[in-house]
């Protein structure tokens, strides 16, 4: 048989080994946290891992509103996006809980953070706002895609639960966010009180000035990243070779008024209404002749 059949029966041989159900029945526990019916539930998650300067200025900035709990990552989890873990197990854990605020860590992704915490922790009643953040450094225009603090709002509104990022333009892990945490408190309520419509959330960047001039709605800004990597040493033609992500931004449109990226390079909040659907309506004719 040839090499490459011998590896497509190991693979088929090793798939149908594995077990299609767990020996294990599911553990009891669910909805252990107390929640009060009278009281708003926040549930908070960040790509930068729960000990981040970021997840704890937007935790403070809640504080008074509800019942927070907080389901972060165990060590930073930058740029995974949507992603989720499906080759391992996970694991979560009780950092603390004063009663007003509980903390969980996962060894997971922003994604498996959100999933588990609504599987676990809530079960049956759900939370009334997602939000994740305040994550090191922007997330508008094109970055959303690659975005670990988005893709867990994106979660979020997958299950019907009003979801909002924030981000701040400061990539520093000593970023101050003082000036943040009005911004945060206030765009929470608001949502609060007024709940999204299903399939729609919230993509809020933050400049990183002293004062914001205002807060704007407006669309994601048409632009990609280019010099994507920095070579640091190694030939990849002999062995191997390393390189560090980095890159320019490129804005497509910069005369445009009506972008994140235009609103935001003149000191105010930008906020993005985002879709998980990713379906192109308007281009449908264009593929017609696909049809049969």
């Amino acid at each position: 048989m040839a090499p490459v059949a011998c590896r497509i029966v190991q693979l088929l041989r090793r798939m149908n080994s594995i077990p299609q159900s767990f020996p294990h029945p599911e553990a009891s526990g669910y909805g252990q946290l107390p929640l009060d019916a009278d009281r708003p539930v926040v549930l908070v998650t960040n790509d930068d891992g729960y000990e981040a300067k970021g997840i704890q200025a937007l935790v403070e900035s809640l504080r008074g509103l509800g019942r927070v709990v907080v389901c972060a990552p165990d060590s930073p989890r930058s740029g995974f996006s949507a992603s989720f873990t499906c080759t391992r197990p996970i694991n979560l854990m009780l950092v603390s809980d004063d009663g007003e605020v509980a903390v969980y860590c996962c060894n997971g992704t922003p994604v498996d953070c959100v999933k588990i915490a609504l599987h676990r922790l809530f079960h049956e009643r759900k939370p009334d706002l997602i939000l994740s953040g305040i994550n090191h450094g922007g997330n508008d225009s094109v970055s959303v895609m690659y975005s670990g603090t988005m893709g867990a709002v994106l979660e979020g509104c997958a299950v019907g639960i009003s979801s909002i990022g924030f981000s701040l333009l400061n990539l520093s892990p000593m970023a101050d966010f003082t000036n943040v945490m009005p911004i945060t408190r206030s765009v929470s309520e608001q949502v609060l009180a007024n709940p999204m419509p299903r399939g729609v959330v919230l993509n809020v960047n933050i400049p990183d000035v002293e004062e914001v001039k205002g807060i704007r709605i407006c669309r994601q800004a048409d632009g990609y990243w280019e010099s994507e990597y920095h070579y640091l040493e190694g030939d990849e033609q002999t062995d191997m070779s390393w390189f560090q992500v980095t890159g320019t931004y490129v804005n497509k449109e910069p005369e445009a008024t009506d972008t994140d990226r235009f609103w935001l390079d003149h000191d105010y909040v930008s906020v993005v209404p985002t879709t998980i659907d990713q379906t192109a309506y308007r281009h449908f004719e264009l593929f017609g002749y696909l049809e049969r």
